[in-house]
């Protein structure tokens, strides 16, 4: 009798630098759930997102085809219907699929082959965010603004706890849905959370996850934007540098807040993985960890996303394999080859 199909579950994060987590050798952030999924598991050491921003890396990521041939080149790109996803692919092989979270879709569908939506996205799905591509220099009021790095710190709360914490929250009763259920079907589940995403806010119990004096600074210096190459540099004048001075210490608490940020994803990773294992379908589910693209974090003096250098293109796949098997799942034009094996003990 043929081995049942593995249950997946993708659990992503937004704007999460793989540069910025211990699995990848950061000395100082704090991710435990997120490294003893790693330890069991596979660690992708040179994964790059086909595009470093939110709709068009979500969307290659899922259709598994490059941004450049199904249109996806801003945030405010429709991402056609008539497009196959992972998620349809899944369905059509039998799979359960549910999508909890972030995953920035534009247009009418909001399903894209998934059965069912846990939450509402975070963001619109209407094309208010089109920019004017005939106009290059004006700047949007809803574009990153440099602000989040001045006033970043410590806040009680934000709309980003308050929607990471749903998603935790509907995946957790899910799994214990499905556990109930049982209908035969495997299932892929995604949950996307919006954190680390700026603006670089976090609570007082993750900000004091970590000393404020030991917050690594860029290993790069900021470029004068005169010396930038034509690129970084329209991105700097878009992100408003040149309205605030951004100081050392500015820089310290933005890193501060986003590595407070990371410890709380990491959290909450912990409270899905434990539903999973309550629910006994942790010895037969694949989990995979990702991004849909990382953050400069201040390197070269650039913020946020949207460039090709490391802190911005580069994401951080990990996976948890079950059994003594060979998969292969296709993710943005690339066929990732995840041995699985047993689990140590």
């Amino acid at each position: 009798m043929a081995d049942p199909a593995p249950n997946l579950l993708l659990i992503m994060a937004d704007q999460m630098a793989a540069s910025a987590l211990p699995v990848y050798g950061h000395e100082l952030v704090k991710a435990p759930n997120i490294e003893a999924l790693a330890a069991d598991g596979v660690v992708f050491d040179s994964a790059y997102c086909n595009f470093p921003l939110c709709a068009p890396s979500r969307f290659s990521m899922l259709s598994g085809q490059l941004p450049s041939r199904i249109g996806a080149y801003d945030n405010a790109a429709e991402f056609p219907s008539s497009i196959p996803t992972l998620a349809h692919y899944l369905r059509a092989m039998g799979y359960h699929t549910c999508l909890g979270g972030k995953m920035h879709f534009v247009g009418a569908d909001q399903l894209h082959g998934y059965e069912e939506r846990l939450t509402t996205d975070i963001y619109p799905a209407d094309f208010g965010w089109t920019p004017n591509w005939d106009d290059p220099a004006h700047r949007y009021s809803w574009y990153h603004n440099m602000l989040s790095v001045v006033e970043a710190g410590i806040y009680a709360r934000t709309s980003q706890l308050d929607f990471d914490d749903e998603v935790a929250f509907q995946g957790v009763q899910k799994i214990y849905d499905l556990g109930r259920k049982r209908d035969g079907r495997p299932f892929f589940l995604t949950l996307s959370f919006t954190q680390p995403h700026d603006p670089y806010m976090t609570t007082q119990a993750y900000w004091d996850h970590y000393d404020h004096a030991a917050i690594d600074l860029p290993s790069v210096d900021p470029i004068p934007l005169d010396r930038q190459d034509p690129h970084s540099r329209r991105l700097l004048e878009l992100c408003g540098i040149n309205q605030y001075r951004i100081t050392q210490e500015h820089v310290r608490n933005a890193r501060h807040a986003y590595y407070g940020m990371i410890s709380y994803i990491d959290d909450q990773v912990g409270k899905v993985l434990a539903a999973l294992r309550a629910a006994q379908f942790a010895d037969n589910t694949i989990i995979i960890i990702t991004a849909d693209h990382g953050d400069m974090l201040g390197e070269r003096g650039m913020w946020y996303k949207m460039s090709f250098f490391e802190s911005s293109a580069r994401v951080p796949p990990s996976s948890t394999p079950a059994t003594t098997k060979l998969w292969t799942m296709p993710i943005g034009e690339r066929a990732f080859r995840i041995e699985r094996r047993q689990r140590r003990t």
